[in-house]
């Protein structure tokens, strides 16, 4: 639970053939595509495994679950132990993070490794996709998905009403929220939603800031979306029954769009899920 919302907080804060980057920014062109991957990044497992790279990776950490098939370990991408990694012979690590050097040090052991950091765009996010399909080998698989996604997520934004509309996202239940300088301000930017933490004191550039429910009764958002559910057993009526929350809009109208936690903390395939949750709760404040 505390790894989930750690990694929350953590993603919001902030034509190579078949190739690794390290830490230190060297590229290594690999002869053949890598058949013992190890993902250290939930988003990458699941783009590997969309890409059609799965059967080629051999262990996945902690925190990535899903899909079901992914050969889930103890293998921690927070805490990350290279001697762990080390043992399972990998040619190919994905991470999204690199606390104390650790892509220095699995370089320094020879292993090959992919550091991916959080995506703060769609574009950010589809060439982390492109590039998982180089290192791998499944490029025109990878290139497909990228657009099987644009196609699907632009007819969604088509299908939801455009109306001058206000959102506050709920990444932890105690408030705080993602800002505009983060892959969730982006999917907000497509519908053109007025995001509330961007105004709010100490949000600057950050990914996330901490609001006050005066701050957002205040405010009143036209739609709320909810990232904490999973984790923190909110929803729609838990967030109807806080103090003074009946006056904001959205409670008002029924405008909460419940969002997966897991889905809300990647930057992988399944953000079409996420976009559809908005335009479905757009829709709803339609009517």
């Amino acid at each position: 639970m505390k790894h989930l919302l750690v990694a929350l907080l953590a993603a919001l804060a902030v034509g190579i053939a078949a190739s690794t980057v390290s830490a230190h920014g060297t590229v290594g062109i690999a002869a053949k595509p890598p058949h013992r991957i190890i993902s250290l990044s939930p988003t990458a497992t699941e783009t590997l495994f969309a890409i059609g790279a799965g059967k080629q990776v051999i262990a996945v950490d902690d925190q990535s679950n899903y899909p079901k098939s992914a050969p889930k370990t103890s293998l921690s991408g927070f805490t990350p132990n290279v001697e762990a990694v080390v043992a399972y012979h990998p040619d190919l690590v994905v991470i999204s993070y690199s606390p104390k050097d650790f892509a220095g040090a699995l370089a320094k052991a020879h292993v090959p490794v992919l550091l991916q950091e959080p995506a703060n765009t769609f574009k950010d996010a589809y060439a982390q996709m492109l590039q998982l399909g180089r290192a791998t080998g499944h490029l025109a698989e990878a290139t497909a998905l990228v657009k099987r996604m644009t196609t699907r997520i632009a007819a969604l934004v088509r299908s939801a009403p455009r109306k001058a509309l206000s959102v506050y996202n709920e990444l932890t239940p105690d408030y705080y929220s993602a800002t505009s300088a983060s892959i969730i301000g982006d999917v907000f930017r497509m519908f053109g939603l007025r995001n509330i933490a961007d105004a709010a004191p100490g949000a600057g550039s950050t990914g996330a800031v901490q609001l006050s429910a005066e701050y957002i009764v205040s405010a009143s958002p036209d739609l709320i979306v909810l990232a904490d559910t999973r984790c923190c057993g909110q929803s729609r009526a838990k967030v109807a029954a806080r103090p003074g929350w009946s006056t904001i809009t959205a409670v008002r109208r029924g405008a909460i769009a419940v969002i997966d936690d897991d889905i809300a903390s990647r930057w992988g395939p399944r953000l079409v899920n996420f976009v559809n949750a908005v335009a479905s709760a757009l829709r709803t404040t339609a009517k």
